[in-house]
Parts: structure tokens; sequence; C-alpha cells
């Protein structure tokens, strides 16, 4: 990477920040496919982590949309610019063509509105509906016409995995417009297996970043897509620190040699934010990844995240230079690529 800051004095940067948009739920309520939709996020789940889940929201609700409460709280943690993307619970994968327009709209005009309120503190991703491909790629469009860096994607849409030819025309788009893809997963596939302790999350999250990961590195689309800038959140889950057992397969299975080269060595092209709760581990994805591919990430402001991401990276005892790189240079030579006019 080129133009790097002095490490001690660039930015503090935390690129994994959301926000609440309620006129997206007011848009999709009492809509009838929304209904099964919440049954199936209930049979994931289980009820006990439904019964905390809506509290744990409702309790953040003024950090997750007054940008003085976001400012205030980020200068309690020490942080100098968020990258603020929508609550995941913003998908709404289940939605036709129509709604999806409407919704995914909404809340790339509400993210920018949002950030607009302390433009050189706040940068945004939108979203763009995975289950519409063709509409995803007017929808990426859409997110950067508002000034925003990119969007926000989860792990799959449903009868689509990211490795899916359809998707071929938005990673292009994405490519060649420079736009950050984040992924963060929401909901797990594994379905009733972690409906109980908060499975779902703790297990389901990691998961889904693995194959998720995997399906895009396995199928080529980083060898027909190398400049595609792709973040994944949870530290990329599973994927970095075990990705031996890929290179194994990779070097003794012929129908395991989708991608040109050893899946390890496209780590290199991707960027993993530093969420991922224990010191051991963020020593492990910076040497995997490399220390000018991680991104300081807090989930701001959920509780599976972290109040205080520079702590919990100062942790890891890296030397001086990935500190400060993980900390902010990263992230400051990063979000330049698709500056807010």
């Amino acid at each position: 990477m080129t133009g790097l800051p002095a490490f001690p004095t660039c930015p503090t940067v935390d690129v994994h920040a959301h926000l609440l948009l309620p006129r997206v739920e007011e848009a999709v309520a009492g809509h009838p496919a929304l209904a099964g939709a919440r049954v199936l996020d209930a049979r994931r789940n289980g009820r006990a982590a439904l019964a905390v889940n809506g509290p744990m929201v409702r309790d953040r609700i003024p950090l997750l949309t007054d940008p003085a409460r976001r400012l205030a709280a980020m200068d309690a943690a020490g942080i100098d610019i968020q990258l603020v993307s929508p609550s995941p619970s913003h998908y709404h994968y289940w939605a036709d063509e129509q709604l999806a327009r409407t919704a995914h709209e909404l809340a790339n005009t509400g993210t920018a509105a949002h950030c607009a309120q302390a433009p050189d503190r706040l940068y945004g991703l939108g979203l763009a509906p995975l289950q519409h491909p063709r509409l995803a790629v007017e929808l990426l469009d859409h997110a950067l016409d508002q000034g925003l860096l990119g969007i926000e994607i989860s792990s799959h849409a449903p009868g689509r995995e990211l490795s899916d030819p359809a998707y071929e025309p938005l990673w292009t788009r994405a490519e060649d417009t420079g736009a950050i893809i984040f992924l963060h997963p929401f909901g797990c596939t594994l379905d009733e297996r972690l409906d109980r302790w908060y499975l779902s999350n703790t297990v389901g999250q990691p998961t889904e970043n693995a194959v998720a990961l995997s399906h895009l590195i396995f199928s080529g689309v980083l060898d027909r897509h190398p400049d595609l800038t792709l973040i994944a959140a949870h530290g990329g889950g599973y994927l970095p620190t075990h990705i031996g057992r890929s290179d194994h397969a990779w070097r003794a299975r012929p129908d395991a040699r989708g991608c040109a080269h050893r899946p390890s060595s496209y780590l290199g092209r991707l960027y993993f934010d530093s969420l991922v709760h224990d010191p051991y581990v963020l020593r492990e994805l910076v040497r995997a990844a490399g220390p000018d591919r991680v991104l300081l990430g807090s989930d701001f402001p959920f509780d599976m995240g972290t109040g205080d991401p520079v702590a919990a990276l100062r942790a890891a005892g890296l030397p001086d230079a990935d500190f400060h790189a993980v900390r902010g240079a990263n992230a400051a030579a990063l979000l330049p690529l698709a500056r807010k006019d």
C-alpha cells in the first residue's frame, strides 16, 4: 500500500459500526412474506435468544439512530472515524423486486443522511438486494450516487451462494468503481442445530463467513476480479486461522482446484476486521492475512461487539507498526479509494 500516513498520527478508524433505519422497517411492515421471514428467524435463533435480542436492541436505539450520541460514544472510545453500515436486520432478502428496491433505496439515502451530520467522521455503506442480482448492481450505483463508499452484503441469498455466476456483474461493477463490499452475515443456515445458547451467532456467524469466503476463493471470483475491495466482518470467521485445511484440499484433490492458486494466497487480496474476541486469534489473523489487511472493527453498538476496540487490539501485543496499521493507517489508505466528494 502507498500513501500511508505516519503511523502514530493516523486517525483511529472503526470499519464495523451499524445504524438502524426506521423508514426501512416501515416500508416492509405488513408484507405477507415478512411473517414467514420472522418465523424462520425465530427457528434459527431460538426463543431464548430472541427474548434477549429485543431489549438489547431497544436499549441501543439512541446510539443506532442519533448521530450526536454516536459521536459522543466514538469520542469516549477514542475513535476518530466510523465506517457505518445498516444493521443486517435490514437486508430483507425475502422481498420481491419492487419492495427490495424501495427498502434498499431508503437504506442508502438514510445512511447517507446520517453520515452527512458529521461528514468528516462518518463514512457510510449502503445495501443491495442479493436475491435480485441485476437489481443489486443498480442499488450499488444508487449507494455510490448518495456519496456512500459501497455496500454491505450477507453471506448468501436464498438459493444463491456468492459464487453464483449471476453475481459476476456485481463484482465487475464494484471492481470498476472501487466500491467497498462489506461481507457481514445475517443468520445461519444450520437452523435448529444452533437454536440454543446463542450458537446461531457465536458459531453461526464465523461459519457463514468461512463458507462465503470459501465460495469466493474456490470458485475463482477473486481470480476474475483481483481488484475487488472486500472487507470480511468478524475477522473472516474460521477461515483465515484454519486456511491450512483449504490449502491441503487444493493440493490433494482435483475437485478443489477451482481457483488458480492455493487458497491462503487470497487472504492478502481481502480485508478483515479485528473483531475476533481473542488476542491470540487476532495475532494469527494478522500473520495469516498480513498486517496491511486487518482493520479495526467494533460491531458498534451491539452486545457481540466491543466497547473498546483499541484496547482489544492493544491486547494482541503486535509490533508498533502493525498496531498502528490496524488501528487506522490501513483504513486511512483504503477509504479514499471511494472518497466522498
